[in-house]
């Protein structure tokens, strides 16, 4: 296993990137380290008496103000984590040119030992003390929601900002994530699995790619083995076999993991499991030895959707996977990249493929800033231009169409349909990116190194354009 950190493994991937780069040493030392954190103690009374938790956020770069990146909360949280973390939102919102800072903050603390109202009353006070030191604020630090928190969270924390910053118009936009009938957006719920969707499928559409792997054309009939049903894993399943067709033949939770090598359908493993409170003794299925089993299963695409450091020195050597798609940050560790990438594995990093998410909040931010819903102003003229379009088509040839082939040809875009354009025309446009980076410098041999130049270069555009380095 590695000696160093989180951190310090986000920063040797930056150092190797940094590279390939004709920056000033002076100009990347300033991208590499955290601008600002923010640790904090504060009190909650909790059935009568007080408990102190610790707490943190991030401020890892201020090129583009605000910045952003979820809460954590877990027993696991720590400076370091959080340090890494708010690092790769950095390059993460460069890589899919949201103009954002990256950001991130984490709660130390086990939400099952805890009621909602408790809950409630450990985030007000979190924000509380956020607001204080001015780590929040529309203009300032927009959070999201990561591991262990959701649209819940980010509802209190909104109402908490605007109760003690009254009359700022736009406190809505000092979060995103939030409930759609909190002033949140349609579609952020599966922005990051989508996301993820999106990301494997651009990969599997170059022909060059796919053929060093021995792998067709396509994302259609690849078979994925996804590790996590979480929010990201779900979505990402769900979406794949949907919209992919995509043949899903293994799954891993914490307690345990499956294989049905003629296809789960994710659908229906998760009633399964919301109904049973496991994915074990799922019908069809073989359940494997242990929770990290399903990691070594045989597949086109493994989908690491789960936390860091999940494929590492003691196993990279068994994995059967033609890809890996970092759904969760940091999945792969450092020395077993170098392994996996000697067998000849493709890593679609975590920094270009879990960034949907935060490409949904940003349009979200954008959203609470407008004070606009999308689609408001366009979609019945749309809907109506087309209705007047397809009578005259149908007017000239003489032919006719059912209820169904009429309503897809003259539908106005909703919020949900436009901010799912958007989420796709950002994950390809940065994917296309990230590949000329890679097959433009023959040195570099992986889409890490290729997505953090991608990132560094444009990162340093906005430093070099104040005129600071020559």
């Amino acid at each position: 296993m590695s000696d160093y950190s989180f951190f310090e493994g986000v920063e040797k991937n930056f150092e190797r990137a940094a590279a390939h780069t004709n920056l000033p040493d002076g100009l990347l030392e300033q991208i590499k380290g955290c601008n600002s954190v923010f640790r904090m103690k504060f009190p909650v009374r909790i059935n009568g008496d007080v408990e102190v938790f610790e707490a943190y956020r991030v401020q890892h770069s201020n090129h583009r103000m605000p910045t952003k990146g979820g809460i954590r909360y877990s027993d696991g949280v720590n400076q370091d984590e959080v340090m890494a973390l708010a690092a790769l939102m950095t390059y993460k919102c460069a890589i899919v040119d949201v103009p954002f800072g990256g950001a991130k903050g984490g709660v130390k603390i086990n939400t099952y030992k805890y009621s909602e109202e408790q809950l409630e009353r450990i985030t007000r006070r979190y924000a509380s003390e956020l607001v204080r030191k001015n780590f929040i604020g529309p203009g300032m630090d927009v959070p999201a929601p990561d591991y262990g928190t959701g649209p819940r969270e980010m509802a209190w924390i909104m109402d908490t900002y605007a109760a003690l910053k009254p009359g700022e118009i736009d406190a809505a936009g000092c979060v995103t994530g939030k409930p759609v009938t909190q002033n949140g957006i349609r579609g952020r719920t599966e922005a990051t699995g989508r996301g993820v969707y999106y990301a494997v499928r651009e990969a599997c559409n170059y022909e060059e790619d796919m053929k060093a792997l021995g792998l067709t054309t396509g994302l259609a009939g690849k078979t994925m083995v996804i590790q996590g049903l979480g929010n990201v894993g779900s979505y990402t399943g769900t979406i794949s076999q949907d919209e992919g067709n995509v043949k899903i033949i293994g799954v891993a939770e914490y307690e345990g993991s499956i294989h049905k090598a003629d296809g789960i359908d994710i659908h229906e493993l998760l009633a399964f499991r919301k109904k049973t409170g496991s994915i074990i003794g799922f019908p069809g299925s073989v359940t494997l030895e242990n929770n990290a089993s399903a990691l070594e299963l045989a597949c086109d695409i493994l989908v690491p959707a789960a936390l860091e450091n999940q494929i590492n020195d003691k196993n990279a050597h068994n994995i059967k996977a033609k890809i890996i798609v970092e759904a969760a940050n940091g999945p792969v560790t450092p020395e077993a990249e170098a392994v996996l990438l000697q067998m000849g594995v493709l890593i679609i990093p975590d920094m270009y493929a879990n960034a949907g998410g935060v490409t949904v909040s940003y349009f979200e931010w954008l959203k609470n800033l407008s004070h606009m819903r999308f689609g408001r102003m366009q979609k019945r003229f749309e809907s109506n231009r087309y209705e007047l379009l397809v009578d005259l088509v149908l007017k000239m040839t003489g032919k006719d169409l059912n209820e169904q082939e009429r309503n897809l040809l003259t539908f106005g875009a909703d919020e949900v349909d436009l901010v799912r354009s958007g989420l796709e025309e950002t994950m390809i446009n940065a994917y296309s990116g990230i590949r000329e980076t890679w097959k433009n410098k023959p040195e570099i041999k992986d889409l890490r190194t290729a997505s953090m130049v991608y990132a560094i270069q444009k990162i340093a555009s906005d430093y070099l354009s104040l005129g600071i380095w020559p």
